[in-house]
């Protein structure tokens, strides 16, 4: 890894930063849940609109239609047009009243 420093002290890398956002995505055919890694201060929105094809997931569990766990995965990459939706797992049930 290289360090660049400029005259004012900050500094450069080609490491680029990124967070863990828990996540459901729902594909063509299954539901996943797991951890999509977005670079910081940007949103899942962006992470779709970058120009590579896939989304990295780790911590991954599939889905089949009747809700049972078909898969896990430490990583999987998932080819982005085969996302339906995804959202953040904390928002999970966020309309629901009681």
């Amino acid at each position: 890894m290289s360090i660049e420093y400029d005259e004012k002290g900050k500094f450069y890398t080609n490491v680029i930063s990124k967070i863990t956002v828990s996540s459901i995505l729902q594909t063509t055919t299954h539901l996943i849940r797991g951890m999509v890694h977005v670079r910081q201060g940007e949103r899942l929105k962006d992470e779709l609109e970058n120009s590579e094809s896939y989304i990295a997931v780790t911590d991954a569990s599939v889905y089949d239609a009747n809700g049972n766990a078909v898969y896990t995965s430490p990583f999987m990459a998932v080819h982005k047009k085969q996302i339906v939706w995804i959202m953040p797992a904390d928002e999970e049930g966020g309309g629901e009243t009681g």
